[in-house]
């Protein structure tokens, strides 16, 4: 499966944000963006003419570098997001967050989604009793999503254990610490997706 192998650090960069790629290191004074607040690269300093198109291009590039997805991918959300009833940029949100990576990480079983990713494909994770190994995986509502019992001893889960209730876990999602499990209450909308992007430049970014 074809996936992103560059250096996590220069997409935050190159966006100008920390888009918490890298789990705990972002959060120290060792984060490349904050001794380097501007984009890699030769030019990286300059200040580009902000143009309509660029604007919108930088949304899509920041909402695909958060959930890790590549363009192909990314485009067929967009595609699936249209199709749905309802506003095009909201289910793009929504079909991003409903990915088994992504609710792994948002449970706090994982420090980054590349760590979520990793857990997946290695079989540690399932849905309603059933190992699941695809990190694109989109979960349901009333889906539950556990570690699998072999996997309970393992460092990352014992740190997630001990560690539960530091980060914010979203409403459409209960998670219960102590056996690992997520139980998805209800699909996401809007308001509970706290991702800083800005959806409505995407879908005029697609609609040209």
């Amino acid at each position: 499966m074809a996936r992103y192998t560059g250096a996590d650090c220069k997409l935050c960069r190159r966006e100008k944000m920390k888009l918490f790629l890298k789990g705990s290191k972002c959060e120290g004074p060792k984060c490349p963006i904050e001794i380097r607040p501007y984009p890699p690269g030769e030019h990286g300093r300059g200040r580009p003419k902000e143009t309509e198109y660029l604007l919108q291009l930088r949304e899509k590039q920041k909402a695909k570098r958060i959930y890790g997805v590549l363009e192909r991918q990314f485009s067929n959300y967009y595609v699936e997001a249209n199709r749905q009833q309802g506003k095009t940029g909201d289910n793009l949100l929504s079909l991003l967050e409903r990915r088994l990576d992504n609710v792994v990480y948002r449970a706090g079983f994982a420090k980054s989604r590349d760590m979520a990713r990793q857990l997946i494909r290695h079989g540690h994770i399932r849905v309603n009793g059933k190992k699941v190994d695809i990190p694109s995986f989109l979960v349901s509502e009333a889906d539950i999503v556990d570690v699998k019992a072999k996997s309970l001893e393992m460092t990352p889960f014992q740190v997630a254990k001990a560690e539960a209730g530091e980060r914010q876990v979203p409403a459409w999602l209960g998670v219960d610490a102590e056996r690992m499990r997520i139980l998805v209450h209800s699909l996401p909308v809007r308001q509970q997706i706290d991702a800083p992007v800005q959806e409505q430049l995407i879908v005029e970014l697609y609609s040209k």
